[in-house]
């Protein structure tokens, strides 16, 4: 996997190519594997493909109208009941601070590196976006409030690449048994 972490871009420049399900499937797939605390699982999955609907994700994520050309969304949504059950009728946003929720919030995360990861290794181009309100995002799709979008990752093929930005070098970012 080192090859898709060395190569993997944030792509925001999409072709228009369609992206066959059997590879979206192995995207979910992909996310679906990731480990989680307690084994939650706490992620949700929404797959957006209707224009109209990717427009209004896209301005709700700020405006970033590039995000109408990728040919798919996966819209990653974190379940604070799956972490704890009895946590009652809640409404998560920017501001809660129920433990939970972070916990569930990295965990999806992590699934969504895997997305991440997985469709460099199937040739594909993607992004994660993520500037956006929750009361903004949620309408969209039909999210209910006790659910936090934690991501929505753009799908696609490019023809333009983004160059590799350059990245820290292990000297400056690691520490040996304390600060």
């Amino acid at each position: 996997m080192i090859k898709e972490m060395i190569t993997r871009r944030s792509t925001r420049s999409y072709n228009g190519k369609p992206v066959d399900k059997e590879l979206v499937m192995q995207l979910l797939e992909a996310a679906r594997l990731a480990p989680s605390g307690k084994n939650t699982q706490p992620w949700n999955f929404i797959v957006v493909t209707d224009p109209a609907t990717k427009e209004k994700i896209a301005v709700a994520d700020h405006n970033q109208m590039w995000m109408v050309d990728a040919p798919v969304h996966i819209v990653c949504v974190a379940d604070i009941k799956r972490r704890n059950p009895d946590i009652g009728q809640v409404v998560v946003d920017e501001n809660a601070a129920y433990p939970e929720l972070k916990a569930v919030i990295r965990d999806t995360a992590v699934a969504i590196q895997h997305i991440l990861l997985m469709a460099e290794h199937l040739g594909l181009a993607s992004c994660w976006t993520g500037w956006y309100a929750q009361d903004d995002m949620r309408p969209i799709l039909g999210i209910p409030n006790d659910q936090y979008v934690v991501g929505v990752v753009t799908i696609g093929h490019t023809d333009d690449p983004p160059k590799a930005q350059t990245r820290r070098d292990l000297e400056d970012m690691v520490r040996y048994e304390k600060w």
